[in-house]
């Protein structure tokens, strides 16, 4: 049945965004999982419309917002309004209520707007003055971000970083790509073509099959010594977390699941390492300084190189 919905899911989105089925893969393997997905690239490559297309093919709730340096929390998660009718003050809930929220150039944002997003991210609830409301259910951030070299952009914080279960890159499209985005931009490309392919409650039902997917001792023992070596590799100041590696075990049996396997298998973790737990770790100044190593990108997969996985 996963592997069925997935093959819609490319379908759908592929009606207005060309060349990216392995980026709306992996958007469906998150979201399956439970997970958060960091879309990281130059503007115009497509983020923001794959977003949006991802959540019309699941029949989803969409709200995006557009981060700016003047922004509050309120502006995320809502606040209290005065009512001058009961001569109460009313809770109005913020765009963050809702199943996909598009937190759109995220690193535009101060730091205390950024970590507004925390408490929903991880607990699945907003709380506001003491005052707490869950969320929806399904409910997924899908943050953009400049690369960090752009100007008016704020880091974001390791904590943050960390709740999101992968990092997405979106590089330039190839030449054939982009001859095929040229040709379908002959005319208006508006994104209300692409159809619901599942309802809510077969969704549901793939969060179930998702759940129920087995994993051995010796892939849990594995993936226990890829967070272990990316800790005491020395040029790592910072290593992944264990919340790093739960949700690599988390979208490791997603994938299985779409891969309509009922197990989980090494290449299921190898596969989406990478993506987990890149941007998690932190490298050492002094080995980036000494040339050491290019990118948190290549240190895990190295990392990949040097941890035997199970036979």
């Amino acid at each position: 049945m996963l592997a069925d919905l997935k093959s819609r899911v490319l379908t759908e989105t592929g009606k207005v965004v060309v060349g990216r089925e392995n980026e709306a893969s992996l958007l469906l393997t998150c979201l399956l999982a439970r997970g958060h997905v960091l879309l990281e690239g130059v503007p115009g490559v497509s983020k923001t419309l794959l977003a949006k297309a991802f959540s019309n093919c699941l029949g989803l709730k969409f709200r995006r917002v557009q981060f700016t340096p003047d922004m509050l929390p309120m502006d995320i998660l809502g606040g209290y309004v005065f009512n001058m009718k009961t001569r109460e003050f009313d809770f109005n809930e913020g765009p963050v209520f809702t199943n996909i929220l598009l937190a759109d150039e995220i690193n535009r944002a101060a730091p205390k707007v950024q970590s507004a997003l925390l408490e929903s991210m991880q607990e699945l609830q907003v709380t506001v003055e003491g005052h707490t409301s869950k969320l929806p259910f399904p409910f997924m951030v899908i943050a953009t971000q400049n690369p960090a070299e752009f100007e008016g952009v704020y880091p974001l914080p390791e904590n943050e970083k960390d709740r999101f279960m992968i990092r997405v890159g979106f590089s330039y499209p190839s030449h054939g790509t982009e001859v095929e985005i040229l040709k379908r931009n002959l005319s208006e490309i508006n994104v209300e073509v692409v159809q619901p392919v599942i309802s809510i409650g077969d969704l549901e039902e793939s969060f179930k099959v998702v759940d129920s997917v087995k994993v051995s001792d010796d892939i849990l023992d594995y993936i226990s010594r890829l967070a272990g070596e990316t800790r005491s590799d020395a040029r790592i100041s910072l290593g992944a977390s264990p919340r790093a590696i739960v949700q690599l075990l988390q979208i490791a049996r997603a994938n299985a699941a779409l891969d309509g396997r009922d197990y989980v298998t090494p290449d299921d973790v190898k596969k989406l390492a990478r993506v987990s737990l890149s941007h998690r770790i932190r490298l050492d100044r002094s080995a980036a300084l000494k040339g050491l190593v290019q990118s948190t990108d290549s240190v895990v997969a190295q990392v990949l190189d040097v941890v035997k996985p199970p036979r």
